[in-house]
């Protein structure tokens, strides 16, 4: 067992839209990133995503199931769950640090491959 301070481990890195693992439990990870921007509209067939706001805040875009867009906006202490399936894709304005919690066999850009997709996440 060991304590993991959030604020130690988003000063490891800088780089936006690179998830972190900073925790393992039960076959999910617990993973730290950073973005500012417009993320590839996505999802993911098989696993629900937890997004938790740490600093700032951001707009979670979303695809209702009649295809319609709308978004939420999230601020420090909130967090939303997007469910297996839906098409999301979230958008900050300014940094954001978010933790992520999730399965770890989730492939950050989903269903969609890019110069964003991460394959192989660096653990701190």
């Amino acid at each position: 067992m060991h304590k993991v301070r959030l604020a130690d481990k988003f000063a490891g890195f800088t780089e936006h839209w690179s998830p972190k693992i900073v925790g393992e439990l039960n076959g999910q990870h617990v993973k730290l990133v950073k973005f500012q921007g417009d993320f590839v509209w996505h999802h993911h067939d098989h696993e629900d995503e937890m997004f938790l706001v740490v600093q700032g805040g951001f707009r979670m875009d979303y695809r209702d199931e009649g295809g319609g867009e709308r978004s939420m906006e999230l601020s420090e202490g909130e967090f939303v769950i997007v469910p297996r399936g839906r098409e999301h894709r979230p958008s900050a304005a300014r940094e954001v640090q978010v933790l992520l919690f999730e399965p770890a066999t989730t492939l950050n850009t989903g269903n969609v491959r890019n110069e964003r997709t991460v394959d192989v996440l660096e653990t701190l």
